[in-house]
């Protein structure tokens, strides 16, 4: 099971590292780019576990009101200097700090990854509570069940942990949570030290 302080720890020290490799991330990008541009604007628009403000909250345009969230203080130090306009607050997403029906999308990049397996299912029930009815929600999951551990990610000497719930329980999960699942891409990348395929999709929440 992941560990929510060795996740903190670890993106608090790789403050610098991580975010190279998440702006790095070419195809992600493109499909981050389509969802914008499908939202109607102007837009409260969430970015849960944000990281350093990279891709998400600096591709976002002025007449999107943006908020970012990350279990990483240090993670959202930089997020704060990168983008300065939007507005950060450390916490959790299985217990997000925003009143219902707050936001109209939010973008979860790399992050429910790093939720524990039984708790996937509360973050987006979470993800629901936040959104308005007929919002949009884009995240990102591998293809099947997997649970790990690096000692040494990014070659930096930091242990990260991932727990991967895997695309059918999470298209289970956005279902049972009351999404309308809209598009989904496939696409490939490195995850841990194995070629994998990362599952992007898409979804809106039922009015």
């Amino acid at each position: 099971m992941v560990d929510r302080n060795v996740v903190r720890r670890g993106y608090d020290e790789l403050r610098g590292t991580y975010e190279a490799e998440r702006a790095g991330d070419d195809r992600g990008n493109t499909i981050l780019d389509e969802f914008l541009d499908s939202i109607a604007t102007p837009a409260r628009i969430l970015d849960v576990g944000c990281g350093p403000g990279v891709p998400v909250l600096r591709k976002l345009r002025t007449e999107a009101t943006a908020f970012g969230v990350d279990l990483s203080r240090e993670q959202l130090n930089v997020a704060a200097a990168n983008v300065s306009e939007a507005a950060y607050v450390q916490g959790e997403m299985t217990r997000l700090p925003l009143r219902d029906d707050a936001c109209d999308a939010i973008i979860a990049f790399h992050s429910l990854i790093h939720v524990p397996l039984e708790d996937h299912g509360t973050a987006i029930d979470e993800f629901a509570r936040v959104l308005r009815p007929g919002g949009r929600v884009l995240l990102s999951e591998g293809p099947d069940e997997w649970c790990g551990t690096n000692s040494d990610w990014l070659e930096s000497g930091v242990e990260m942990q991932w727990n991967i719930a895997g695309a059918d329980a999470t298209r289970d999960q956005l279902r049972a949570a009351g999404f309308t699942i809209t598009d989904e891409w496939g696409t490939a990348g490195t995850f841990a030290d194995n070629d994998e395929q990362w599952l992007f999709v898409a979804a809106t929440l039922e009015a």
